[in-house]
């Protein structure tokens, strides 16, 4: 342990003693957790950031839709909104900034436009709002609201990152810890995310031993996805009528050729796409940014510099679906937009009988809980 969690320290165990006692008020009932007759499935996790939330709600929203459990119409998503600059409710439309809505948000948008997309910081609030909005929701999807206790959802879904299972770790701000791990048996289910596409029997059971399920719990497997990569601009250029955006970069074409990636990411943990790259190419250059960066024209500075000094002819910037959110603000995507700059984009697969089986889990609670009247 570095010296400055060691100083720390202190401040954790007085922060973890004070959401012990948050916890414990709402398990007496000392303070109330509002209930909904609509489904609302929460997914979170207990540590800050890494574990992919966003990508598995859009599984499960993606899913929803395609079984015909619900329209698209009939979805909606509530977060936060981390990292914007407004505050209170706020229902996201085509036109919605990530300043102020949130990146993660405004990708939901742009990917699902007929899904209501709304964030809070009361989550209950939030609720109430949409379905006011919204009356013919059926199902509400809580991303990141794991230590919301005010609300009580239906299905509680918890994270875990398998690269950080078997490390031990502090509450913050010694350690990445939102809660005390304890607080996984309020889960119903657990994904075990960025686990490794090839996953034996023997991790399996490992892992399983290792989390010691609660009776009633269940436990699947997650692994990433990546796609083709898409120009990273596509979207602004068109608004904006310009006909400078990069050509599409077929995933095949720069494997195959000695090709230096700059890769620009301004997300909690990077080792998965960093692993997912090693080894396929000729350099990779990272330019690593703190979690929900907004890109400056400073960076903009530094990353054509890095751009620039790059000997090799055959090179590109690469970034993640989220940055590109970020980037694509008129000041930044005026200084880049004449770089081959592409995202990746990312979704979210289950092992085996994991993807049916963790399906049957989301449509049986939906099916079983659309009730058509609303706690008002």
């Amino acid at each position: 342990m570095d010296s400055l969690r060691i100083l720390l320290l202190p401040f954790s165990i007085v922060y973890g003693a004070f959401v012990l006692l948050y916890h414990l008020l709402y398990n007496i009932g000392l303070l109330p957790s509002k209930k909904f007759d609509i489904p609302v499935i929460s997914i979170g996790n207990l540590t800050v950031g890494g574990t992919g939330k966003t990508p598995h709600v859009e599984y499960i929203l993606r899913n929803l839709a395609a079984e015909g459990v619900a329209k698209g119409s009939e979805l909606a998503t509530l977060s936060r909104g981390y990292g914007r600059v407004t505050s209170g409710f706020r229902l996201a439309d085509d036109e919605s900034s990530s300043s102020e809505i949130g990146d993660e948000p405004r990708q939901m948008k742009q990917k699902f436009g007929e899904i209501h997309v709304a964030v809070d910081e009361s989550r209950v609030h939030g609720v109430n709002k949409l379905l006011k909005l919204a009356p013919d929701l059926k199902v509400i999807v809580l991303d990141d609201a794991f230590q919301h206790r005010a609300i009580s959802p239906g299905l509680s879904i918890l994270l875990e990152d398998y690269f950080a299972l078997d490390k031990t770790d502090f509450m913050l701000p010694a350690g990445n810890l939102r809660e005390p791990k304890i607080g996984a048996k309020r889960a119903d289910i657990i994904v075990v995310t960025n686990s490794p596409k090839l996953l034996s029997p023997l991790e399996r059971r490992r892992i399983d031993a290792r989390i010691k399920l609660k009776p009633k719990q269940k436990l699947f497997f997650s692994y990433v996805e990546y796609g083709d990569l898409v120009p990273a601009f596509a979207n602004m250029a068109q608004k904006n009528n310009s006909t400078e955006t990069p050509l599409m970069v077929n995933k095949s074409f720069y494997f195959e050729r000695d090709y230096s990636i700059l890769l620009l990411t301004g997300i909690a943990h990077t080792y998965p796409l960093i692993e997912y790259y090693k080894g396929n190419i000729s350099e990779l250059i990272h330019m690593k940014y703190d979690d929900h960066h907004e890109y400056t024209k400073e960076d903009v500075e530094n990353i054509l510099e890095k751009f620039d000094n790059i000997v090799n002819e055959n090179k590109i910037i690469l970034t993640t679906e989220k940055d590109a959110m970020r980037l694509a603000i008129p000041g930044v995507f005026k200084a880049l937009v004449k770089l081959p700059i592409f995202y990746i984009p990312i979704t979210i697969n289950f092992h085996d009988e994991d993807g049916v089986e963790f399906k049957k889990e989301i449509i049986n609670y939906v099916e079983k809980n659309q009730i058509y009247s609303r706690v008002h």
